[in-house]
């Protein structure tokens, strides 16, 4: 009998919000919420569907994965070096049993409203149980430059957009037929390889000779630099003729940034002045002149100090940082 598996994808850094997001502590395992972390979060939103979860993470923090899974069934493949999420649902569709069932999440985005997310992955269950490959579409609540978009109609997919620039999204918002992309994704494992295996054989082989050489469940770091680096969505899902949207209605945000973070915090009641600067790691009275939406970050060994609408350069920095090999990151 197939199975529900909940395949939790947790190899990013999260470096758009970089002070606190950091190698050793990526943003999904911060208690920003409630005291949970947005891994744990993740874990309690699937379980009532999935029968267990499987974890491909990095080896650098599984630590931290593991003290959040001590009490939920699980299996854990661990990535030498991150190769990007098409290899990443290829090593779960590995490891599990080809007619089970795989509802891929990212670890680090916060939906709310349980109800309507179940709905919405028990119908994407229905498709993938017949052969189709799911993605979750978001009903737009602004013309957001941050997210893809999934024109659609009805759970059909009639394309996938990147990121648009604010003219576009606006467009977009109008017509009515696009769908935020969520990252969420559902299908069978058989069905998972078969299509990567059709449409992009070279990082199906690269991807199974480095499962295959895995031990106890940790992968060859030398086999995994050999695999191409591609979204799920690029290598398959722009590809494929068996794909099926579900239009959902959860409230959802990705976490990518610091004007995420800014308005969850704010909608929650965070406390911020006048002209809507906050600061987040610091009881010290901090006063801003001339700024409006505003950010400071304060960490023991790092303060930044940035405006909301920049938000998505924070990674520049990080890059910056790493490229100097600097401890920072």
């Amino acid at each position: 009998m197939s199975r529900i598996i909940n395949v939790i994808l947790s190899g990013g850094v999260g470096s758009r919000l970089w002070p606190l997001s950091r190698k050793s502590k990526p943003k999904q395992y911060l208690p920003f919420f409630n005291g949970k972390s947005l891994f744990g979060l993740t874990i309690e939103r699937n379980k009532s569907v999935c029968d267990e979860v499987l974890l491909v993470g990095s080896t650098q923090n599984i630590d931290l994965a593991k003290a959040e899974l001590k009490d939920i069934p699980h299996r854990i493949v661990q990535e030498a070096t991150p190769r990007n999420t098409a290899a990443a649902i290829a090593f779960a569709a590995f490891t599990v049993d080809p007619e089970d069932v795989l509802v891929a999440t990212p670890s680090d985005h916060l939906i709310e409203g349980n109800e309507q997310y179940l709905q919405a992955v028990k119908r994407g269950i229905e498709f993938a149980k017949d052969g189709f490959l799911v993605t979750f579409g978001i009903k737009p609540l602004r013309p957001e430059t941050g997210y893809g978009y999934i024109e659609s109609e009805g759970n059909d997919v009639l394309s996938f957009r990147e990121k648009p620039n604010f003219e576009t999204a606006k467009e977009f918002l109008k017509r009515g037929n696009f769908l935020w992309n969520s990252g969420i994704f559902c299908f069978k494992a058989g069905t998972y390889l078969n299509e990567l295996e059709r449409f992009d054989p070279k990082l199906y082989n690269a991807a199974k000779l480095a499962f295959e050489a895995s031990d106890n469940g940790v992968l060859d770091e030398e086999l995994s630099l050999k695999i191409p680096s591609k979204s799920v969505d690029y290598a398959i899902m722009e590809r494929s003729d068996s794909i099926k949207v579900v239009p959902a209605f959860f409230d959802w945000s990705d976490m990518g940034a610091f004007d995420s973070l800014y308005e969850y915090l704010i909608n929650k009641g965070y406390k911020h002045d006048e002209q809507g600067n906050v600061v987040i790691g610091s009881d010290k009275p901090t006063f801003f002149l001339g700024l409006k939406n505003c950010i400071v970050v304060h960490t023991d060994d790092a303060v930044l100090i940035l405006d909301k609408a920049h938000a998505q350069d924070v990674k520049h920095i990080y890059e910056q940082l790493e490229k100097d090999n600097s401890e920072l990151v």
